[in-house]
């Protein structure tokens, strides 16, 4: 069972996904899974314009005021840690730590607003990795941000490639944001995450994106079910 104290939500919208993942038009028209969205604003944006995306957390097993207050709780520490480490970011897309502050505020109040009926319609599914609760091949396309490779001194090797094997097995392609850890260097794990899944027949290659924010982070992981 998840202990609510020991998330530290943050939500990242549907212009951020776009970046990070470099989603076209058609991207939007497939069928998405979006792995690890947190209180992301990602799925209510989305599907006020008509895309079809479900959203797995295991944060989505609590009610909208727990988290509403977790998310009040932990913003100023939040805040205060990224006032200090500053310099391990770019500041093109946000003015200055309050205007990221803002935005990450507004994305979440969306999430808020929409989870009672997004869980209630099945868009909201409380689940984590490497157990999902989807089909084979139920998605077109899934999506990860900053969970995989990101925490790669909290996640071994092994739970790295369980993961991608998952989400590879739920979805014909897949695609992971960042590739780079907490530090800003390439996770140790990838090289050995990516041969791992050529082994299985997956095609899996780096490709540039346009999202700029954690110093080092400029590409994401595709991999790609024959």
């Amino acid at each position: 069972m998840l202990d609510l104290a020991n998330v530290v939500p943050w939500g990242r919208s549907l212009k951020e996904y776009q970046a990070m993942f470099e989603l076209s038009n058609d991207d939007l028209n497939k069928k998405i899974l979006g792995c690890g969205d947190g209180p992301a604003s990602f799925n209510a944006e989305a599907t006020e314009v008509g895309c079809q995306v479900i959203s797995c957390d295991p944060v989505y097993q609590f009610k909208v005021a727990e988290v509403r207050h977790r998310i009040g709780e932990v913003y100023p520490e939040i805040m205060a840690k990224m006032q200090q480490a500053a310099d391990s970011y770019v500041w093109d897309s946000f003015n200055s730590v309050e205007h990221l502050g803002e935005v990450r505020m507004e994305a979440m109040s969306r999430f808020l607003s929409d989870f009672d009926a997004g869980y209630q319609q099945g868009r909201y599914v409380s689940a984590s990795l490497p157990m999902l609760p989807f089909s084979d091949s139920k998605f077109d396309l899934a999506l990860c941000s900053h969970f995989l490779f990101l925490y790669s001194d909290h996640l071994d090797r092994a739970a790295h490639l369980a993961s991608m094997r998952e989400l590879c097995r739920v979805a014909s392609e897949v695609r992971v944001f960042p590739v780079v850890s907490l530090d800003g260097k390439t996770s140790k794990h990838l090289d050995s995450v990516m041969a791992g899944l050529s082994a299985d027949g997956i095609a899996v290659s780096l490709q540039p994106v346009s999202y700029r924010f954690q110093k080092g982070a400029t590409e994401m992981l595709v991999a790609k079910s024959a």
